[in-house]
């Protein structure tokens, strides 16, 4: 049985959960700038979904939201 105070279980998830938050941020930008080179290379949004098995909306929404020239990227 974990002998560790509440409070301070609930403070370590919240650091943990802040964290993962950042890491998956940091991940939905890298993935829109590898999107955003395969349609240069592809010539299209289209191309690059069929290409990845996605639809042609998730990979314009995740170029559009998170991708180069984005201040902060989304998670959404």
């Amino acid at each position: 049985m974990d002998t560790t105070p509440w409070r301070e279980r609930v403070r370590e998830e919240d650091r943990l959960l802040e964290q993962l938050r950042r890491l998956v941020s940091e991940s939905a930008k890298r993935r829109a700038i590898a999107l955003a080179e395969g349609v240069a290379d592809l010539g299209s949004v289209y191309a690059v979904a069929h290409e990845i098995g996605k639809s042609w909306t998730a990979v314009d929404s995740a170029i559009k939201k998170n991708g180069p020239g984005k201040k902060g990227p989304t998670t959404a």
